[in-house]
């Protein structure tokens, strides 16, 4: 066997590498779990320009966050990623490598589930979340929100959007509608 030294594209590969940092978390929702794992890796090519430098952090942070977000059901973990899916002018995979869908509650195309959707625009908008879901049931013409097709969904999520843009005040006075008054005792 004969050494011989490495060619600049066998050096860049091995230098891309030496930058890649990868972290396992462990999330542990009670003392008797068996924990929910993330692995979160980045590399200069999968970070912004503006955290370039910090893959170890970055990386660190990314298995944090999906370990948090298999433990308590979250379907996005962060602004970015949700920025990345939703905006056709950022490049998904900027932020996140995980923005690859997973199959799980009627999303397998790249879009954010529908409850991540629903959920982006009552933190968008400011909007109160029950009220948000009685209406929504109400809508769909189901009892609660769980029973509606993904269609009907859809096309909830689509007029509340609209009308969340076009008149905010009107939407609130809309949803307080759906308000249950308390019971005042005595």
């Amino acid at each position: 066997m004969q050494p011989r030294p490495l060619d600049r594209t066998q050096l860049a590969h091995i230098l891309k590498v030496v930058l890649c940092w990868v972290f396992r978390a462990t999330v542990y929702k009670s003392r008797k779990s068996r924990g929910f794992v993330g692995y979160g890796d980045a590399y200069p090519s999968n970070t912004a320009p503006a955290v370039r430098g910090a893959e170890l952090r970055v990386a660190e942070t990314r298995a944090i966050n999906r370990a948090l977000r298999k433990a308590y059901g979250i379907g996005i973990c962060s602004v970015e990623v949700v920025a990345s899916l939703t905006s056709s002018s950022s490049p998904a995979n900027h932020y996140d490598v995980a923005t690859t869908p997973q199959p799980q509650h009627g999303s397998n195309n790249c879009q954010p589930r529908l409850k991540d959707k629903l959920c982006l625009l009552i933190r968008q908008y400011n909007l109160d979340t029950n009220l948000v879901k009685a209406y929504a049931a109400d809508f769909c013409g189901t009892e609660t929100l769980r029973g509606a097709t993904q269609e009907l969904v859809e096309s909830f999520i689509s007029h509340l959007e609209t009308q969340a843009k076009e008149n905010r005040d009107s939407l609130v006075c809309k949803l307080n509608s759906y308000a249950h008054p308390e019971e005042v005792r005595s």
